[in-house]
């Protein structure tokens, strides 16, 4: 992303996007009590975590999070919101051009609606024996009525999440209409894999 970008994200956050979005993506909730429970404290990755509303979930429920985002702007929200829920989140700020400035491996990672498909094969490395991948994007749609951004280059092409996942072992995809929690109706692409215990293809 350029600078342009950035200074864009953070005046967005500035005058106060997503404000009242503070509850967790639905399709995260809904994959959470399938995700892996470490016998030690899972670690997760929130990528693209914006004011943290996922990252600051998966802290409450005793992960080791680590949120990552372009937006200052954004981090220093999810950082008071994290003061005053009383968990932990490592934040980091960057450019996610430039990967995700976190290492694995991750018992779990989160990844909605930021699209970069080469970034999401990189995120399936980083993750450990067992561990978890959850993703939503906006589905590519030629309707007009439905929420999400209009240019086709933020949208995923049909079956697009299943083969940049192709080395994990799928537990459930979707694409298709959902309703936001604000109501809207949204056209998206929701991935929850895992990475097999034994991956031959790591291992050569």
């Amino acid at each position: 992303m350029s600078d342009a970008d950035r200074d864009r994200w953070n005046e967005r956050y500035r005058q106060g996007a997503y404000a009242d979005r503070e509850h967790a993506s639905p399709w995260l909730l809904a994959c959470l009590p399938r995700a892996p429970k470490p016998k030690r404290r899972g670690r997760a990755l929130d990528v693209a975590c914006g004011a943290g509303r996922n990252a600051l979930c998966l802290a409450e429920r005793g992960y080791a999070v680590t949120g990552v985002d372009i937006s200052g702007e954004a981090l220093s929200r999810a950082r008071r919101s994290a003061r005053t829920r009383g968990v932990e989140v490592d934040w980091i700020e960057r450019d996610l051009d430039t990967g995700p400035g976190a290492h694995g491996p991750f018992d779990l990672i989160v990844l909605v609606r930021y699209v970069d498909l080469a970034l999401l094969e990189a995120l399936c490395r980083e993750l450990a024996p067992g561990g978890c991948l959850v993703v939503e994007e906006h589905l590519a749609t030629g309707r007009d009525d439905v929420a999400g951004p209009r240019n086709p280059a933020f949208r995923v092409p049909s079956g697009a999440l299943r083969r940049a996942a192709a080395r994990l072992d799928l537990i459930e995809s979707f694409e298709g209409e959902v309703n936001d929690p604000d109501g809207r109706p949204a056209v998206v692409a929701r991935l929850f894999a895992r990475r097999p215990e034994r991956d031959a293809r790591a291992e050569r």
